[in-house]
């Protein structure tokens, strides 16, 4: 590499990242956070509000939307993605101690929920190309059916609906 002759260069561990990276890691990582946390379709899960509840989330939305649902790749992939804007939405804006997340299927839908004690409302703000922040409800607005938010008497429910084929 130019400019760094003489220095030693990393080696590689092809092994150890594959094996960190594999799906089969990932499946036992999410059915470990379903373990801890419970199960989002059954009831609402409830996480800590800090930035690594985001991999959790998307964890469990993972294992929930493509090994417990049977549904597609492709599906899954946006609705993690989705579950992860929502989620980072609700960390950094809200000022709370906990979230709660729950999914639902019923005939030809998925919805994702999450639950914060704020009642301020999300807003979709338009988006410019060299963005590099700001583009989460952008992403929800494009890539779900639906989405929208509930007042609750104490907070808010942030909530997408995706259509899916099948039962």
């Amino acid at each position: 590499m130019a400019g760094l002759e003489g220095m030693e260069q990393p080696r590689g561990h092809a092994p150890v990242a594959a094996a960190r990276w594999s799906p089969t890691v990932e499946d036992e990582r999410a059915l470990k956070a379903m373990e801890l946390y419970g199960n989002p379709t059954e009831a609402e899960v409830l996480l800590p509000s800090r930035p690594e509840s985001a991999a959790t989330a998307r964890r469990l939305a993972q294992v929930v939307v493509l090994r417990h649902w049977g549904l597609t790749p492709k599906t899954t992939e946006d609705a993690v993605l989705l579950v992860s804007e929502l989620v980072g939405n609700a960390v950094r804006h809200t000022g709370a101690r906990v979230f709660g997340l729950r999914l639902h299927r019923r005939r030809g839908c998925i919805r994702v929920e999450v639950r914060d004690p704020s009642r301020g409302l999300p807003c979709l703000m338009p988006v410019q190309e060299m963005d590099v922040s700001g583009r989460g409800l952008f992403l929800v607005d494009k890539l779900a059916d639906r989405w929208g938010v509930d007042l609750l008497p104490r907070g808010k429910t942030t909530w997408f609906e995706m259509r899916v084929a099948g039962r």
